[in-house]
Parts: structure tokens; C-alpha cells; sequence
């Protein structure tokens, strides 16, 4: 039997405050950004229309409502994965330092609204907006819940299994090759949890079928407001001034020139 539709804020009590900023949007806007984004930057390689767009990313972040040690410990290595990119094209790239800089901001351009979405998103309304919003067929998009809901339990059982390596004296010190040991180990035996609580979740969902292809109801509707429309527009707006911008400066290099 299915529930009474309830909107997002149904199960947060009556006195929670309702979210603000990004967490309120409907996930479906924001992914509909984020590929717009990644639509809009893979074909062009250059620094300004990538840095513009970086620009007005980095300006969101706020609106995300984020604490800040969670930005620092993903920013970091979205940083170095960038200069990284950046480095290696410099190096063995063909179109010197210019096509070394797009390279670095596209790489953060394209992966920062990704990572807002996921960051503000509720996993159970994303699921939500993925099916009655962007007709997504309700099996990916239980997997997309079920994948987010995991992710804590794995950060959980990485912490465990350090812990049980120090009860054990399996600590690295100082000593670089000992540490890659030690998280390799971390690593394979991480692996095989997952492999094993991924088992077990698949055979409950089929249980209570989930894997039975027949249609469902949903307990909560997705509701889209207005400010999710000005975010998809918005979005669109930036990208176009952004390769405007760059054609008007005569820096636009498209990605197979």
C-alpha cells in the first residue's frame, strides 16, 4: 500500500528549520547543472571559459552550507589532482603553459558541481528526484541510494580497520614504504567487506522486491520550485557568458581542434 505523499520536509519534525541555499534545491535541478556543466566544458580546453566557470562554482560554495573542514578535506586533493593534470600537460603537452592552465581548471570546473550535488543532497530524496523528475528507471536509482547510504558504513570500517592495525602494532612510524604496506592491506581488506555487505544488501532489496519489476509507489513527492528552474537557467546563463567571454577574447580552443 502506498503512503500519503509528504514533501522533503515530512520526516525532519516540526520544529527542524527547513534547508537553505542548496540543500533545499530539488537534486534533480542540481544534477540537471551539473551535466549541463560537464556538457558545456568537455569539448572546449581553454583557461578562461574554464576559469570562469571555476569562478562562479567556487561562488556557490557557500550557498552549500558546508562546514569548513569538509571543504578543506575534499578541496585538497581536488588541488592536487589539478596541479597534477595541470603538470603532466605542461610537461608533455603540446600547447604550453596555456593548454597546461585549461587543463588545470577544467578538471575542478567539471568536478565541483558534482560534488555539490552529492554533498547537499539527501540520498532518499535524490533517489526520489532521479525517478519522478528525470525518468530514471527505479532500479539505478535504487542503486544510487543504496551506493550513498553505504558510504558512511565504508568510512566507518576504514576507521575500524586502523584501529584494529594500532591494537595490533601495525603502525608505519616514519617509514613511507610501511605506510603504503599497511593501506594497501587497508585497502584489499576494505575491498572485501564492501564486496560482502554489497552481497548481502542485494539479496535484502531482492527479498523485499526490489528486483521484481513491478511499479512502485513513493511516500514523499519531489516537489520542483521556482529557484530550481532559476538554477537550471542560471547555470545555463554562466556557461553561455563564460564561452562568450572566451570567444570575445579569442582564447575559445575547442578539445578537437
Amino acid at each position: 500500500m502506498t503512503a500519503p505523499a509528504a514533501g522533503p520536509e515530512a520526516g525532519r519534525g516540526p520544529s527542524a528549520p527547513a534547508p537553505a541555499g542548496l540543500p533545499r534545491a530539488n537534486p534533480a535541478a542540481k544534477v540537471v547543472a551539473a551535466l549541463l556543466v560537464a556538457v558545456a566544458l568537455v569539448p572546449v580546453v581553454d583557461a578562461v571559459t574554464a576559469g570562469a566557470v571555476l569562478a562562479a562554482g567556487l561562488a556557490a560554495v557557500p550557498f552549500a552550507r558546508l562546514p569548513g573542514r569538509l571543504l578543506l578535506g575534499l578541496g585538497l586533493p581536488l588541488l592536487l589532482m589539478s596541479a597534477s593534470v595541470g603538470l603532466v600537460t605542461l610537461l608533455f603537452g603540446e600547447g604550453g603553459p596555456q593548454e597546461a592552465l585549461g587543463a588545470a581548471l577544467r578538471l575542478p570546473a567539471i568536478a565541483l558541481p558534482g560534488m555539490l550535488v552529492g554533498l547537499t543532497s539527501d540520498p532518499t530524496d535524490l533517489a526520489d528526484a532521479l525517478v519522478q523528475r528525470l525518468r530514471v528507471p527505479e532500479r539505478p536509482a535504487m542503486g544510487v541510494l543504496a551506493a550513498l547510504r553505504l558510504v558512511p558504513l565504508l568510512a566507518g570500517q576504514w576507521r575500524t580497520l586502523g584501529r584494529a592495525r594500532r591494537a595490533r602494532g601495525l603502525e608505519a612510524g616514519r617509514n613511507p614504504v610501511a605506510a603504503v604496506t599497511i593501506s594497501a592491506g587497508k585497502v584489499f581488506a576494505l575491498l572485501v567487506r564492501s564486496i560482502r555487505t554489497g552481497t548481502l544488501l542485494a539479496m535484502a532489496m531482492d527479498a523485499r522486491g526490489f528486483g521484481g519489476g513491478q511499479p512502485r509507489g513513493h511516500a514523499r513527492t519531489s516537489p520542483w520550485r521556482p529557484a530550481d528552474t532559476a538554477l537550471v537557467a542560471g547555470t545555463a546563463a554562466v556557461l553561455a557568458a563564460a564561452h562568450g567571454l572566451s570567444l570575445a577574447l579569442g582564447t575559445w580552443t575547442p578539445l578537437l581542434a
